[in-house]
């Protein structure tokens, strides 16, 4: 009997062989049981027929089944990568400092080029760029644990607050203070505003949207952000308002409206990768989490999903399960539905 990963979905193994997608490298390998070897996603070698072929989440599991390591792209060294990516991980969690990529490439013994390359492909972030997102995320640690606002930002890593505000004023309009503290001291001016889909709460600061949801009132904006100074919109906020209701009556012909949201590294990856799924098109879960790095973390993905609360901006209703079916959907699968009907239309 064929042993391979029963919940690997395999439609996503196939498009990642055609395309001979190397990001999928190191996620899984595919076994051609008609020449009896297994390779990378993105060997070079003719693809064969698609009955011959089976996908394995491991080498180990593919030589379980018989097959032995193509010569030409040779799938086990990504377990070295892999191996590499690990071992840069720990130095950038261990280290006090980031770590320079001469550092880490010293580490792995690999070039610093190509040790930039593999740890993008897995994870989706140069070291570079984790290192801060990793400090980012322990301040917000800090935070929820009770720690004062300079605790948290020494603890984690930053010489000085205005280092932290200086590296986060492009994705943040509330300071570490407004998160901690349920958005003390910063103005939210909100409306609800009829559509299609039925009344809209709209949220925002200076910075942008920081809440968009259906049938929801001036409460639940209070339970999100209980110290927040919340006002009605403004003219300002109304033309904003307008854009937003464009962006839910036609979606994909929307103008760039700009964000207020904070989450953890892993929710901003989703989040990133939902707002590049077209309009009209769908995702599943998995293969959300395999385009984001992290193949194994479907529930995680559905997690990320349900923490957004940017509905239509941040697109989770373009999410559904393997099986084509709707899954979840925080404001009801009703406006789910209608909102994927509108994107096909």
């Amino acid at each position: 009997m064929i042993r391979h990963e029963s919940t690997f979905d395999e439609t996503i193994g196939w498009k990642a062989m055609s395309a001979r997608d190397r990001t999928f490298d190191g996620r899984f390998v595919t076994g051609v049981f008609s020449t009896g070897i297994y390779c990378r996603p993105s060997c070079a070698a003719r693809h064969p027929r698609r009955e011959n072929v089976r996908f394995f989440v491991t080498a180990e599991e593919a030589e379980a089944a018989g097959l032995r390591a193509c010569l030409r792209c040779r799938p086990k060294e990504v377990a070295r990568d892999e191996a590499a990516v690990k071992s840069v991980i720990d130095a950038i969690r261990m280290a006090e400092k980031a770590p320079t990529l001469t550092e880490l490439g010293q580490v792995t013994g690999y070039s610093p080029s190509h040790l930039q390359r593999i740890f993008k492909r897995d994870t989706g972030l140069s070291p570079a760029a984790y290192a801060r997102a990793l400090r980012r995320e322990r301040v917000w640690d800090g935070l929820r644990e009770d720690a004062t606002v300079t605790e948290a930002l020494y603890d984690a890593g930053y010489g000085s607050a205005s280092r932290f505000y200086d590296e986060t004023k492009e994705r943040l309009g509330m300071q570490a203070s407004a998160w901690k503290n349920g958005g003390a001291g910063v103005t939210i001016r909100w409306a609800v505003v009829p559509t299609s889909l039925g009344d809209m709460l709209l949220a925002a600061t200076e910075k942008g949207v920081c809440c968009l949801s259906f049938n929801e009132d001036e409460t639940d904006l209070r339970h999100r952000f209980p110290k927040a100074d919340l006002q009605s919109g403004d003219a300002a906020f109304a033309a904003l308002a307008q854009q937003v209701v464009q962006s839910v009556e036609h979606p994909g012909k929307a103008a760039n409206i700009p964000l207020d949201v904070r989450g953890t590294a892993f929710q901003e990856a989703v989040w990133r990768e939902l707002q590049n799924i077209p309009a009209g098109e769908t995702r599943s879960y998995a293969e959300i989490a395999a385009a984001i790095g992290k193949p194994k973390a479907v529930r995680a993905v559905g997690s990320a999903n349900g923490a957004n609360n940017v509905a239509v901006l941040i697109p989770c209703h373009r999410v559904i399960r393997s099986d084509g079916s709707m899954g979840g959907y925080a404001y009801g699968l009703e406006i789910k539905e209608k909102l994927l009907e509108k994107e096909e239309a």
